[in-house]
């Protein structure tokens, strides 16, 4: 599976560009979302801010940890496939996922022409990409294990050698843990597992995660 990237800007902060085109004004905003339902109430947000626009398009790719994505999208009124297609084109140009971007166009009274309006939402498109916060999504094997507190020190620094995370925790008369371990690391994190207490720790595959680490795209 091909390594994928989201967005760390929020529905309420988006990443936000705009530019004119023969007198129309496109306003690009996109954001991280965590299901295309986000996505539909983003638009509709944007809506709200925009009530004299004359479109508003949109794309979205929403993924489950199964590494399948979903889409959507829409042209607003716009001819088909001059809008919502091109937004979606960038967004999977960018590799990204687990985002929306809106492109909302104040009309100017020229018209376009179809290659001209999908270079305009493409750029709208590309240019709130551009400014966007980004993130790497990692794809995880998540694990639960139970360990001694005096090995939990240990653990501790296997997981930083590997580049895994603990995810959550619970303290009783021992430790159990939960724990995501990139997919690449996961060989080599489940030997020295086995060598660094004798294989009387076991760690139970849970199954896997996506996790999101900022990066400095």
């Amino acid at each position: 599976m091909a390594d994928l990237i989201t967005l760390l800007d929020t529905a309420k902060a988006p990443a936000h560009a705009a530019f004119v085109e023969k007198k129309s004004e496109f306003i690009g905003d996109a954001c991280h979302i965590d299901s295309l339902e986000e996505a539909v109430a983003f638009v509709e947000s944007i809506r709200e801010q925009h009530p004299k626009a004359r479109h508003v398009a949109y794309a979205a790719i929403c993924g489950g940890d199964d590494g399948r994505l979903s889409e959507r999208m829409s042209d607003d009124g716009e001819p088909s496939g001059t809008a919502g297609k091109p937004i979606l084109d960038v967004i999977r140009a960018n590799g990204l996922t687990d985002c929306v971007v809106t492109v909302t166009r104040y009309f100017g009274g020229i018209l376009l022409g179809a290659g001209g309006l999908i270079r305009a939402y493409a750029s709208g498109a590309a240019q709130a990409i551009s400014v966007a916060h980004k993130a790497d999504i990692v794809v995880c094997d998540r694990y639960g294990l139970t360990v001694d507190y005096s090995q939990l020190g240990a653990l501790q620094q296997l997981l930083a050698t590997v580049g895994a995370e603990q995810d959550s925790s619970e303290y009783t008369d021992r430790v159990s843990l939960e724990v995501v371990v990139p997919v690449a690391q996961t060989e080599q994190f489940n030997t020295r597992l086995q060598d660094m207490f004798n294989a009387t720790v076991q760690a139970q595959h849970l199954g896997t995660s996506h996790v999101v680490k900022a990066s400095q795209r």
